[in-house]
């Protein structure tokens, strides 16, 4: 994914919550990704078709002075027995990177399931892609309380 032979910048977040996998696929929802969203930069969800091979993803991302489009498809999901997963890719982004690529994987292991967000990203430049590490691994890492939170209340009804 990476261009002119510079690796993607590879980060790995995985959250263990007390749900099954069924129970995480099922509120895998624009609730649950509004629910993640950190307080900057603020985030307007335009379009979220679910997390099928084919739906899309849009969202506009607000910086104060200036707003940014993002747009993803989802170009592959599965399933077995012990994981669910679905892919997003970066068809639009915002200045700051050029490729993007997220593995949503959720695993479940003796009843439990681990939520793993597997990111490849380059900004296209190798000093900015160790730049903006930092701050898309601390974004990532804002979502395992909020994980946590929302798999372990009971669903509303």
């Amino acid at each position: 994914m990476a261009k002119a032979g510079l690796p993607d910048m590879q980060i790995t977040i995985r959250t263990l919550v007390k749900q099954s996998k069924a129970a995480v696929k099922e509120r895998f929802t624009s609730d649950l990704f509004l629910a993640l969203n950190p307080p900057f930069p603020p985030v307007k969800l335009k379009r979220f078709d679910g997390c099928k091979k084919g739906d899309k993803v849009a969202l506009e991302l607000n910086f104060m002075l200036f707003k940014q489009d993002w747009v993803s498809d989802i170009t592959d999901d599965g399933e077995s027995d012990q994981e669910w997963y679905f892919v997003d890719r970066g068809i639009k982004l915002p200045f700051f990177l050029e490729t993007w690529e997220h593995r949503h994987i959720v695993r479940e292991v003796n009843g439990e399931a681990s939520i793993i967000d597997d990111i490849q990203f380059s900004t296209g430049f190798g000093l900015t892609d160790l730049l903006m590490y930092p701050a898309l691994y601390l974004q990532f890492l804002y979502r395992k309380p909020i994980y946590r939170k929302y798999f372990n209340k009971k669903k509303q009804l």
